[in-house]
């Protein structure tokens, strides 16, 4: 092989982590044959029937991104929780790489990776960052979540990249506007405009439809407390039981589960408790889509329904 074409061989692998593509090499004016001799000598090997490696061990994280847009082609990106992962989330690790295809696109499945197709203009979906071509943050994780997550880690997932200040709710917000029609599209909606302007705001209202729904006194709430350390607390939810003790709810937003956010709740609620005041926990979540638990919760705990208590 010429010197030149040596070097730009080598220039364009080392961009790409190891990996080429076979149109890449045929662009470069490199034979099959060539990376049939290289393969056969133990210097490349061969991953899919389109794409080559310039290493012949395990692949790297990096080199299996790498693989699935290359193996794809030209209208690829890389989506979901793996773009995510690579635009900096942390916690959403998964081991499957999603690969994000214009669905009028023909190839064979390579293990390991999941192609997602979507009809929808790439230049909606990709990102500007230089390197392998990548979904930009918002339309990742909002496809992901639309499609492929359960509705706890949909709603998760989208928490976890404004507490990480990837993104913010407006960025999230205005994307959505982009991708309708999206699957769970109100919903995520809702959710963000809770995180944008308070968990409590959000989970007032949700508080007052579980009871309605399910036939629970309406709670007291931001009562005034001093815990165990004289410190000055407001409570979220407080209904005074037949026994003389106060059920406490309190409730977790979108950011509670940062480890210093979350510790700082286990502490206030441990402060909390009393002899005569129990402190329970829930989610803004469960609030939302499982208030028929927390109900039943709260009633195992002493909470009377109004129909019982208006029959006693």
């Amino acid at each position: 092989m010429p010197i030149d074409l040596s070097r730009r061989t080598s220039s364009l692998a080392a961009q790409q982590s190891g990996m080429l593509a076979r149109r890449q090499l045929t662009a470069l004016g490199i034979g099959w044959d060539h990376v049939e001799r290289q393969v056969r000598a133990g210097r490349w090997a061969l991953r899919t029937p389109r794409v080559v490696s310039t290493t012949t061990g395990e692949l790297t994280v990096a080199q299996r991104r790498w693989l699935g847009v290359l193996h794809a082609g030209p209208r690829s990106l890389l989506g979901g929780l793996s773009a995510a992962e690579h635009l900096g989330l942390r916690g959403w690790e998964r081991e499957t790489v999603t690969v994000l295809v214009d669905d009028e696109l023909s190839f064979e499945p390579v293990g390991g990776i999941d192609f997602f197709r979507s009809r929808r203009p790439f230049t909606l979906l990709a990102g500007a960052r230089p390197g392998i071509p990548c979904a930009a943050l918002e339309p990742a994780v909002l496809l992901w979540a639309g499609y492929d997550a359960t509705l706890r880690a949909a709603h998760g997932v989208l928490a976890a990249t404004v507490q990480q200040r990837l993104t913010t709710p407006a960025r999230l917000g205005q994307t959505l506007d982009h991708l309708r029609p999206l699957r769970r599209g109100a919903g995520f909606r809702a959710m963000l405009a809770d995180v944008e302007g308070g968990v409590h705001s959000g989970a007032e209202r949700d508080v007052r439809r579980m009871c309605r729904r399910h036939d629970l006194p309406l709670p007291v709430r931001q009562r005034s407390r001093l815990d165990s350390a004289a410190r000055r607390r407001w409570t979220d939810c407080e209904w005074r039981l037949a026994d003389g003790r106060t059920l406490v709810l309190e409730v977790d937003g979108a950011f509670h589960m940062e480890a210093s956010q979350w510790q700082d709740d286990l502490r206030r609620a441990r402060r909390l408790t009393s002899v005569d005041r129990i402190v329970v926990r829930a989610t803004a979540f469960e609030l939302r889509h499982e208030c028929a638990e927390v109900a039943a919760d709260l009633v195992a705990l002493g909470v009377v329904p109004l129909t019982l208590r208006s029959c006693a």
